[in-house]
């Protein structure tokens, strides 16, 4: 298969700002793939749009988008569409952490974790999909967590439960479209060196952590990339994360919830 077979299409990849979401729209352009990026930042847009063209020849488009607002999925569309550009493949990559226990933070607070985890993913793909399914070529990469894939920790409270709705959700629509070439695919990376846990304000707590618990998110991204063209619907990058993906399911739960109790005592930040 050629490196560039993603000649003549065009990935958008939100969160592309930083961290998975960047190296994932390095790695979409670097098989071919135009890229439209977008995120709050429009600055380290623009930086990352140059850096790409520069690297891989291809056109990288920037559109600076808030994904917190639930009118921005639809002006994101009909940005495209004025633009004339065909989004064959959408990554749908944008997202934080909310530290603290889930009475500490206020309605506002939860609502726009969950515009920008479930409702923004959601409506982007229903907007996206349709094209996608009457040209009878599109990718949906949805990055999921290994969150999703564990129990529930304390703290950080509804993390994990929006990552298990990109998992199921996307199983469900990669059903849908077993046979027209629309393939949808979840990623669930564990600890991967960005710059989350900084944002997120546990980073202290989190490097005590072993070094063979941490990936790079060029890795992560190439993995995400190779998931999703080749059909794959549950991809967990890392052969660690996949070992406690897998003994996960094999433990009781009640031994299980024992475990992640105690290891939410370690990393969380805050009451």
């Amino acid at each position: 298969m050629s490196s560039r077979e993603g000649t003549g299409r065009t990935a958008l990849i939100t969160g592309a700002s930083a961290g998975i979401g960047t190296e994932l729209a390095r790695v979409f352009a670097e098989n071919g793939f135009d890229v439209v990026l977008t995120a709050r930042r429009e600055e380290r847009l623009r930086t990352v749009a140059a850096s790409i063209e520069k690297e891989f020849g291809v056109k990288a488009h920037t559109a600076v988008a808030d994904l917190a607002d639930p009118g921005a999925p639809a002006l994101l569309f009909d940005e495209m569409r004025a633009r004339n550009v065909i989004v064959d493949a959408l990554v749908n990559n944008a997202g934080y952490g909310v530290p603290r226990t889930f009475r500490k933070n206020d309605w506002p607070t939860h609502a726009a974790f969950l515009q920008v985890m479930i409702m923004a993913v959601t409506h982007l793909s229903h907007l996206f999909e349709p094209g996608m399914t009457e040209r009878r070529y599109g990718r949906i990469l949805n990055v999921s967590s290994l969150a999703a894939l564990v129990p529930g920790a304390a703290g950080h409270t509804l993390y994990a439960a929006a990552k298990s709705f990109l998992v199921k959700f996307s199983e469900s629509l990669a059903l849908e479209h077993a046979k027209d070439g629309v393939n949808v695919t979840a990623l669930c990376p564990g600890f991967t060196h960005t710059e989350f846990h900084d944002v997120l304000g546990n980073k202290p707590l989190v490097s005590k952590l072993p070094s063979y618990m941490w990936m790079d998110a060029r890795t992560v991204a190439a993995e995400g990339y190779r998931a999703v063209m080749d059909g794959k619907v549950l991809h967990v990058p890392g052969g660690v994360n996949r070992v406690i993906a897998g003994a996960t399911r094999l433990l009781p739960e009640t031994l299980a919830l024992g475990m992640m109790k105690r290891q939410s005592k370690r990393l969380r930040v805050g009451d």
